[in-house]
């Protein structure tokens, strides 16, 4: 089954900079990017929702949108 989605200009080049090879498809680059989120560990398989939050924190971290321990303890006057 296929279907259709839109994507800005500058996001179509940067799936296409991700190309494994030149004829890659976009189904193939968005699962290569999928499988990089972990499905599991010794205890088990993670839900769709926990890889899904585990993908928001790493985005988190990467924007700047977190603070360090020692961050909270100043925040909080510890």
């Amino acid at each position: 089954m296929y279907t259709t989605i839109q994507l800005e200009k500058d996001t179509r080049e940067r799936l296409n900079k991700l190309r494994i090879y030149k004829r890659a498809t976009y189904d193939e680059i968005i699962n290569a990017l999928m499988d990089l989120i972990p499905e599991g560990d010794d205890e088990g398989k993670y839900t769709s929702e926990f890889r899904a939050s585990l993908l928001r924190g790493l985005l988190d971290i990467k924007h700047g949108r977190t603070y360090s321990s020692a961050g909270v303890r100043t925040k909080l006057g510890l």
